[in-house]
């Protein structure tokens, strides 16, 4: 059974930039697609990002255009999303999440077969 854990979250000002991790255990993750999504209370489980099995292919949500980025090491079995001027709309449990069927992009969060517990992030302003 593939799980993910994530870490990195935590308070941050806005402007800041903050670096979540997503480490995978119990699969073949250099096979999966990495995605990262975000949530608030009372909304719906939002695409952020997301990236091949190889690394080579990426795509982001418009609201993470040119502030955040998504990458991976398959030695590491761990992916990562970078984020920057952080914003307090960003304030969000972020969640990863493995998609094992070697599609790209993967955006709809019921494509995705494993997720993470989640991770806080808090953008204060």
């Amino acid at each position: 059974q593939v799980q993910l854990v994530e870490s990195g979250g935590g308070l941050v000002q806005a402007g800041d930039s903050l670096r979540l991790s997503c480490a995978a255990s119990g699969g073949t993750f250099s096979s999966y697609t990495m995605g990262w999504f975000r949530q608030t209370p009372g909304k719906e489980r939002e695409f952020v990002a997301a990236i091949s099995w190889s690394g080579r292919s990426t795509d982001y949500a418009d609201s993470g255009k040119g502030r955040f980025t998504i990458s991976r090491d398959n030695a590491k079995n761990t992916a990562y999303l970078q984020m920057s001027m952080l914003r307090p709309e960003d304030t969000a449990v972020y969640y990863c999440a493995a998609d094992d069927k070697r599609h790209f992009p993967v955006v709809l969060r019921g494509e995705y077969d494993y997720w993470g517990q989640g991770t806080q992030v808090t953008v204060s302003s």
